[in-house]
């Protein structure tokens, strides 16, 4: 009987830890996995010739860690051409009809969010609070400064104070502070994201319909066909490509300018000078 008892015991204990490193494997999904390969914007990286300034734990990957390298990349390089409305490689929310409930709470938002990163505006207090710096060593408009511990926490709750991404301009001497991206998981579902971000200010998006090269080839695919800028978006154009189909990578991103004036510029796609 006790041996019977102990050996229940022992089975639910099992499950239970199970289904938590199951959980965390999911909640972790919905971080953008930003490491930092030192690679020109018109090529992927390789294994041999990119280095990694931090590697985030396998379960956070939903691909293997050299498509995951060249999705950032490619990723990032889209993110500097994003329009509004769907693309076939990035999915975006419908603007919602506007009404003052959802003002106010965007209001609150960005009065929060304005508090919590202020301190901020000196980014080497950001490196030391543990934000690290995505793609240091390549030209982009906007730098992201990842907290991968918020990025895990934001799965569970909001909180506008805390968000998973400061976003910087370089200067000649440093980094101003521009903004800030909050994050969701991939599954996330629109009015989930309106419970967050309202949907009537703001635009969530997410990077869709992704196909590698074949492996091997990589290094003198046709990148005009491939990756997130590429005319493949399909999962059979893919296959006949010999590649690898990713329907969805990452989580829900969304940006906010706390420092601009008006809806409109606060909670834009990109912040613009």
């Amino acid at each position: 009987m006790f041996a019977r008892k102990t050996l229940r015991q022992l089975l639910t204990n099992a499950a239970f830890a199970f289904a938590a490193l199951f959980l965390v494997g999911v909640l972790l999904a919905a971080i953008p996995s930003h490491h930092a390969p030192a690679v020109p914007l018109t090529a992927p990286p390789s294994p041999q010739d990119s280095h990694t300034t931090d590697q985030p734990p396998a379960s956070v990957m939903t691909m293997d860690s050299e498509d995951a390298s060249t999705g950032e990349h490619n990723a990032m390089v889209e993110m500097q051409h994003m329009h509004t409305g769907d693309t076939p490689h990035m999915h975006m929310t419908k603007l919602r009809p506007a009404n003052p409930d959802d003002q106010n709470r965007a209001n609150d938002i960005v009065e929060q969010l304005r508090a919590g990163i202020e301190k901020y505006k000196d980014y080497r207090v950001a490196l030391n609070d543990g934000y690290r710096i995505f793609m240091p060593n390549v030209p982009q408009q906007e730098y992201h400064f990842t907290n991968y511990e918020n990025g895990f926490l934001e799965a569970f709750d909001f909180d506008p104070a805390r968000p998973t991404s400061l976003l910087y301009k370089k200067t000649a001497t440093g980094y101003d502070l521009v903004g800030a991206m909050y994050t969701m998981p991939k599954n996330a579902t629109e009015d989930q994201l309106d419970q967050r971000v309202p949907l009537s200010v703001a635009t969530w998006h997410q990077h869709t319909n992704l196909c590698m090269p074949p492996r091997g080839n990589r290094r003198h695919a046709d990148w005009t066909r491939f990756g997130l800028r590429g005319s493949i978006s399909t999962k059979s154009a893919c296959n006949a490509s010999g590649g690898t189909f990713y329907p969805v990578i990452f989580g829900w991103m969304v940006h906010i300018y706390p420092y601009e004036d008006g809806t409109a510029k606060i909670f834009a796609m990109h912040h613009r000078d």
